[in-house]
């Protein structure tokens, strides 16, 4: 009896130490995802005659390049609704949010926010125009063309952390609405933010991190190209292949720290380039 006993005790303790460390594997599981993956991405306007390279030969290596690289959220640039149907359809785990630059609504390209509903969830989201009139659709300053941002407050659904993401495109011509169109950024955010969340902003910026117009965000914001451990030096705007300079960017604050950035040359469905601007990404720890 006494040996019955003794066996039975050492099969609870046995029990207790399997147990322990399970307990504590799925305690911790929820706050295991401290990271995420944003991207950017010029997806260049469907309606550019661009010929072999026009939007309706390239159209299935987006999606394909999305489902590789499974962005948390990302945003895109000069994308027309046709082209954010496509990305929607075609790519499942993602919904979007965004408007028209002209008319606030569906007309003209948009700057929409993409994000995995399997990873994230959309607390909140707005836009507003880079223009002394931030809250119509107008162009602003010298600006060739009207400019616009979207914002999106995210939530982590297995960390429960929150961030704000903020895509934008800058002006290709106007120095001025550069400039001008950062710091209303920065005021916009200081203004919606007022937990002090962490930020990411992304972006087509027309413009080097050499650019004065990038200048407002020295001491904001860490340019995650530079900070990140693992990162390179690729031109981000290819032409398709006929120029080189890195105008698309990634800047955070409020993050640890960015442990890879990554200019995405890869090729998808044979094509070499996707699109005359290649997406950048970068994962982000909180």
């Amino acid at each position: 009896m006494e040996i019955i006993k003794i066996y039975a005790m050492r099969l609870k303790y046995l029990l207790l130490l399997l147990f322990i460390p399970a307990f504590f594997l799925c305690a911790a599981k929820p706050g295991q995802l401290s990271k995420i993956t944003v991207m950017s991405y010029n997806i260049r306007t469907g309606g550019a005659q661009d010929g072999t390279n026009s939007w309706q030969f390239r159209y299935p290596a987006t999606a394909l390049m999305i489902e590789d690289q499974k962005p948390d959220v990302f945003g895109v640039q000069e994308a027309m609704p046709y082209q954010l149907l496509f990305i929607d359809e075609s790519c499942r785990d993602y919904d979007y949010v965004g408007v028209g630059r002209e008319d606030g609504r569906k007309k003209g390209e948009h700057v929409a926010v993409f994000y995995n509903k399997k990873t994230m969830s959309l607390l909140k989201w707005g836009t507003f125009w880079l223009s002394e009139t931030p809250d119509e659709p107008t162009k602003g300053w010298d600006a060739a063309c009207k400019r616009s941002t979207t914002w999106a407050l995210m939530k982590s659904k297995d960390s429960g952390r929150k961030f704000y993401f903020i895509n934008t495109h800058l002006d290709h011509k106007g120095k001025t609405a550069r400039a001008e169109g950062l710091a209303l950024i920065l005021a916009k955010m200081s203004e919606i933010n007022k937990d002090g969340l962490p930020v990411v902003l992304v972006g087509d910026f027309n413009a080097e991190v050499t650019d004065p117009a990038i200048a407002v965000l020295d001491g904001t914001m860490k340019n995650a190209r530079k900070i990140a451990a693992d990162t390179d030096s690729a031109g981000t705007f290819n032409g398709w292949g006929k120029s080189s300079s890195i105008i698309d960017h990634i800047f955070y604050s409020g993050f640890s720290s960015c442990t890879e950035y990554e200019t995405v040359t890869k090729p998808y469905a044979e094509r070499k380039f996707i699109s005359d601007h290649y997406p950048v990404k970068a994962v982000l720890v909180f």
